[in-house]
């Protein structure tokens, strides 16, 4: 993703709903291009939705044979990749309105959970419920590395900015760090508060939902949920767990009071502060924290609940996708 542009304008405190796109089936992932000229949205009816945020044109790519949750790009925006529950990666030209892809192929072995494309936007990283982390030539599609190590499905995967490395997050709330031409873990940190197992119902609930890496490189961001009392009831706590990069020790833990719902995606800000969307129980929120305190300093409580989002490259929208059938823009400009 591209710097936000209009960091000083950027307030949280003045973040409000200020568009809506509407589909037929619920929605579950979003993100913005790298052009900032369309969000693109995955549906329970299996679909793959581009909007333009200018016109409102919806376009439905139709391939995957499940859910999609893994959503990616090429950097020059010429590319979508899509990661579905099938197992499969697809890929689909932007600027088509072809409801074909241009490739596709098997990729895991059940749920792929997570894509991520490399700074210099040759490589993909994709993450499943096989419990491996793979990482492939964007281009041409082809399998480059398997990363091997996780006892549990991997959730979460991103390349460092600047760092030859690639961060991996599971379902028991292990992070590995990997030197990955050499196929080796080099180092690991424990987010095991993300975790929960519930022997009652015998759910294994949790882990790292969401991965991101300050603007200064010296801080990880782990979001998902904790203490879990009725994990199939969704009765959980959002968590977003902060580490020191170069100590590997847990520096805060950022909690939002008095909700229960867990962290899908968290982001850091050029402006200064963390953000993330929660849904669950509670409902769906955008949750702010200024990073010197473990309590929100904003949420906005949204229409319904939000399973994903993403910020454009304005530095001023922000995407959520909801359960309500909406895709919602809000707006951290203040307004007249």
């Amino acid at each position: 993703m591209k710097l936000p542009t209009n960091v000083a304008a950027a307030d949280p405190k003045k973040v409000k709903v200020v568009k809506e796109f509407v589909h037929d089936s619920p929605l579950i992932a979003c993100r913005f291009d790298p052009t900032g000229q369309y969000v693109v949205a995955t549906s329970q009816d299996n679909k793959v939705l581009r909007w333009d945020l200018e016109s409102g044109e919806k376009v439905e790519y139709i391939s995957h044979d499940s859910w999609v949750r893994g959503i990616e790009f090429s950097a020059d925006g010429k590319w979508l990749i899509t990661g579905g529950f099938d197992g499969q990666l697809a890929w689909w030209d932007l600027s088509s309105t072809s409801t074909e892809p241009a490739r596709k192929l098997d990729a895991h072995e059940g749920w792929i959970r997570s894509c991520h494309s490399s700074p210099n936007g040759q490589l993909l990283v994709t993450g499943g419920n096989d419990n491996l982390a793979k990482i492939w030539n964007l281009g041409s599609g082809e399998l480059l590395h398997t990363l091997s190590g996780h006892e549990k499905n991997v959730y979460s995967v991103a390349f460092h900015p600047t760092l030859n490395c690639v961060l991996t997050g599971d379902l028991a709330g292990v992070v590995n760090e990997w030197d990955w031409p050499n196929h080796q873990v080099t180092r690991s940190f424990d987010a095991k508060a993300l975790h929960t197992y519930n022997g009652g119902q015998r759910v294994d609930f949790g882990g790292v939902r969401s991965l991101a890496i300050s603007n200064d490189q010296k801080q990880l961001a782990c979001g998902g949920l904790h203490n879990a009392s009725n994990p199939l009831g969704s009765v959980h706590d959002p968590l977003i767990v902060l580490f020191d990069w170069e100590s590997q020790e847990v520096t805060k833990s950022l909690i939002a009071p008095g909700l229960k719902g867990g962290i899908w995606r968290c982001l850091y800000h050029t402006a200064g502060f963390l953000f993330a969307a929660s849904g669950g129980s509670s409902g769906g929120y955008l949750l702010f924290w200024d990073m010197e305190s473990e309590k929100d300093i904003h949420r906005l409580k949204l229409p319904h609940l939000a399973r994903d989002m993403d910020l454009h490259l304005d530095g001023l929208r922000i995407a959520t996708s909801h359960y309500d059938k909406k895709l919602r823009i809000c707006s951290l400009a203040p307004q007249d």
